[in-house]
């Protein structure tokens, strides 16, 4: 029962198709949910994701990709827009459109402002100004243990 518990939670992450890649999107179907956040720490992560799981299964819809964005929008709120394949009754369905840059970073969580800086001023050297940014936490804390790895991407609309 416990290797069944394990394939449920987070897939296996593979970074080479997103990390220092450019890709466009033409209105890419996303759902949209809030989650509450103590200093940017999610506190009901769980519970929404539960919640998004039911409404994704009763519309027979699929998630793309594993992919779930977190726009921070606050120390107190983030949002997370999970892509899907189709609308989704019931949840704030939106799509994102236009080009897209990517890059991958491996450690601890706590690593995250090295990361932006470093994202930074890798976007601009390719002579790209960022538009929105977005965090991609590509695991839960419990599978990043399992496979040793905890990646997170930034990734951010781009002009």
């Amino acid at each position: 029962m416990k290797q069944k518990e394990e394939q449920k939670c987070c897939p296996p992450f593979d970074p080479v198709p997103w990390d220092d890649k450019i890709f466009e999107w033409q209105e890419k179907k996303f759902i949209r949910e809030k989650v509450c956040t103590f200093f940017f720490m999610p506190l009901n992560f769980g519970s929404v994701m539960k919640r998004v799981f039911k409404k994704v299964s009763e519309a027979g819809a699929e998630f793309q990709d594993n992919l779930g964005l977190s726009d921070h929008t606050s120390k107190w709120n983030m949002d997370i827009l999970i892509a899907v394949n189709k609308e989704v009754p019931g949840a704030e369905n939106t799509t994102l459109s236009g080009k897209f840059f990517s890059k991958v970073y491996e450690g601890p969580y706590n690593e995250t402002g090295k990361w932006c800086k470093d994202y930074e001023a890798l976007t601009k050297a390719k002579g790209l100004k960022i538009v929105k940014w977005y965090m991609w936490y590509t695991t839960c804390p419990k599978c990043a243990r399992k496979y040793g790895k905890n990646y997170t991407v930034i990734l951010s609309k781009i002009e």
